[in-house]
């Protein structure tokens, strides 16, 4: 190794200034070591240096503010799972909620309906039935048997029978929850006159806690009435509202 003008060079210049030390470097050599092979060996390691690039003084800072962005992004993902938690324990609550409300009124309406289907058709049975297992998607069927009948889904049923079924239902559900008022359109239009009494005399029963309006061109339907209400036209294209008062049209005829 040669040192021109007393400057250290190639592997002198290290070992002069003492941060290699000869004798631990020696020791670790094999007996089949060569100058050739240590001088390709240090040429990869000044390549693999080279290819290194300058060294960036800034990335301590760098490294700072990104180990200070990964505290913060950190912390935001440990909040947003508490906050998903926390959300799938109350979403749980309310589908558990959601299942018990709708296990009970699904329970009392049906035992309405069981006690009203009768009084509708004078016989006959009915009944409400769940479609699935699970209370948050199943449907409900009415399952309805009048007098002498098979039981059957309420679609194989007639329009009056329809009519009847989805009366008893309504009326199941209105004794559960009363309504200030109730209205019905025409219901009584497909039903013969007995089936008219029948509905005539439920809902004179259920007017004692709901105000049925309803809506009849059927003679029977208005005799179980407490006010009429009818609509003429008297000239062509000007309808008029008639007011009756039942008990004293009754009294004017008895008078």
């Amino acid at each position: 190794m040669a040192v021109a003008d007393g400057a250290p060079h190639g592997v002198a210049g290290p070992i002069a200034r003492g941060r290699l030390r000869p004798a631990r470097r020696f020791a670790t050599l094999t007996p089949d070591a060569s100058e050739q092979a240590a001088e390709q060996q240090l040429e990869s390691i000044a390549g693999r240096i080279q290819r290194l690039g300058a060294i960036n003084l800034a990335a301590i800072d760098e490294y700072q503010q990104q180990s200070e962005r990964k505290r913060y992004l950190d912390a935001q993902d440990a909040d947003l799972v508490e906050a998903l938690d926390t959300l799938e324990n109350v979403i749980r609550k309310i589908d558990k909620e959601t299942r018990n409300r709708f296990k009970d009124t699904f329970d009392q309406i049906n035992s309405g309906i069981q006690a009203l289907f009768p009084k509708v058709f004078g016989g006959g049975s009915a009944y409400l039935e769940l479609t699935g297992e699970d209370l948050l998607d199943t449907g409900v069927t009415i399952m309805a048997r009048p007098p002498g009948k098979k039981n059957s889904t309420i679609h194989l049923l007639s329009g009056g029978e329809k009519a009847l079924t989805a009366l008893a239902l309504v009326f199941a559900i209105f004794k559960l929850n009363p309504a200030p008022f109730c209205m019905l359109d025409e219901v009584d239009a497909p039903l013969d006159d007995a089936n008219v009494g029948r509905y005539a005399r439920l809902v004179k029963e259920m007017s004692q806690t709901v105000q049925f309006i309803y809506i009849t061109h059927n003679k029977i339907a208005m005799e179980m009435a407490d006010q009429l209400m009818g609509v003429t036209m008297h000239e062509p294209g000007c309808s008029r509202l008639v007011a009756v008062d039942v008990e004293q049209a009754m009294a004017l005829v008895d008078a």
